[in-house]
């Protein structure tokens, strides 16, 4: 999917104006044929003139959201404030009716993802959890090769995300839900769930701290999850490392490793290898403007009354994991996760190839740190 099949664009204003959206979402909104930058909400004013410049758009103050709400100047709204802080901007907008692309994760409760799937019944958007890689063709390939059975009954799955956060970062000190486990341990949870067609049972987990560091939380974590027919998951995940990611997933016919399987960029391809029967194939689509991509699928679910995946519910059933793993490393017990039925899950049809925009310069980063995952 490239071509927009309306001629109509879809207006957005962006919610937080930090590192993600400035980075990677806005530039690659760009490339979204059916989208439009309309609008900008931040808490700096100062920094908002600057960007209304830059832009050519008005930026608001949190404090007049509901005006921007109410003034028919956008269609959506993409949110990527800190997690702690989605509920309350998720659900004036939904009660708006208007459609949302969310920052994963969805909250950081469940209680608060179920606040905001009532404000979407309420208001009757559309709303999306920014899952980018449900567009990418490796990543929607790789699993789809799962699902059909290419490596034959999935045994087990094994996952490693890290990266050096510094400790100057607003991400240092906000507790667990500001550390790696909703950030980086969020993709891994999300891939086995989408790979093995279900849902996790029970959750143990256990971190640690690296001396001379001053996070307020712990900075590396494993993370170990069972399900319901015996298959099991591990993953760990490190604020405190050289970057790494990678992903083994084996069954009873094959196995398949991924690496790069969860950053973006404009030179990042996600690649994997399998081992099927005992012939190696290596895969790879190619870059692709991953935010871009998710931004254009959206926009063609609102345009075509059609409700994207992943979706409100997605966001919550990885909530839920990651509230077990909060759980788990408070207490230093397992803990159990009410039995679910898998879903259906990510399909061939929302692929969306765009070409990857450059790097943006410092000059272009208005304060942020360049990364390379969120």
């Amino acid at each position: 999917m490239t071509q927009p099949t309306h001629d109509r664009k879809i207006r957005y204003a962006v919610i937080g104006c930090g590192q993600i959206s400035l980075q990677s979402f806005i530039p690659g909104l760009e490339r979204a044929a059916n989208s439009t930058l309309a609008a900008l909400v931040t808490g700096d004013m100062h920094k908002g003139q600057a960007l209304e410049t830059r832009y050519g758009v008005r930026v608001w103050h949190y404090d007049d959201l509901p005006d921007l709400l109410a003034s028919g100047e956008v269609d959506a709204v993409y949110l990527a404030t800190p997690n702690a802080l989605h509920r309350r901007y998720a659900v004036p907008v939904l009660e708006a009716g208007l459609h949302l692309l969310l920052e994963k994760p969805m909250a950081t409760s469940v209680e608060d993802c179920e606040a905001i799937l009532q404000a979407r019944r309420r208001g009757g958007g559309r709303l999306m959890i920014a899952y980018r890689l449900h567009c990418e063709p490796g990543t929607v390939e790789l699993v789809s090769r799962c699902r059909n059975g290419d490596f034959g009954a999935p045994v087990g799955f094994s996952s490693v995300f890290g990266q050096d956060v510094p400790q100057s970062n607003h991400r240092a000190h906000g507790g667990y839900w500001s550390g790696p486990v909703p950030d980086l341990g969020n993709y891994p949870i999300n891939a086995v769930r989408h790979m093995f067609g279900a849902e996790p049972v029970e959750v143990t987990a256990t971190g640690t701290r690296t001396p001379g560091r001053t996070f307020n939380f712990d900075d590396t974590v494993s993370v170990v999850l069972r399900f319901a027919d015996g298959r099991i998951a591990d993953f760990m995940v490190s604020y405190a490392c050289a970057p790494v990611e990678g992903l083994t997933l084996f069954g009873s016919r094959g196995s398949v490793r991924a690496m790069p399987c969860y950053t973006f960029g404009p030179s990042v391809a996600i690649t994997y290898t399998t081992l099927i029967d005992g012939k190696e194939d290596r895969r790879s689509h190619g870059p692709v403007e991953q935010f871009g991509g998710e931004a254009f699928y959206f926009s063609e679910c609102i345009l075509n009354n059609r409700d994207p995946e992943p979706d409100g519910e997605d966001g919550l059933r990885d909530v839920r994991v990651l509230v077990a793993v909060e759980a788990a490393l408070r207490t230093g017990k397992p803990q159990s996760l009410p039995p679910l039925a898998g879903r259906e899950g990510i399909r061939e049809d929302q692929v969306v190839i765009l070409p990857p925009l450059a790097e943006a310069c410092e000059s272009d980063l208005t304060g942020v740190m360049p990364q390379a995952v969120s």
